[in-house]
């Protein structure tokens, strides 16, 4: 979560950053921690067994 929003305040706006993940409980905090923040999710795909990729845009 920390390099994730490191990550989104070096983006310009408009810019998609790509999360891929293995934590479960990564599948709620993420979605949340973008709402919260105003950042819409434009993707949340399922890419294995428990593996998860979350795509969310700078506004």
């Amino acid at each position: 979560m920390v390099e994730a929003k490191q990550a989104m305040e070096q983006l310009p706006a408009g810019d998609e950053l790509v999360i891929n993940f293995d934590c479960t409980q990564a599948t709620d905090s993420l979605p949340e921690w973008a709402a919260e923040n105003g950042y819409p999710v434009t993707e949340f795909v399922k890419r294995g067994a428990a593996e998860w990729s979350i795509t969310v845009q700078k506004p």
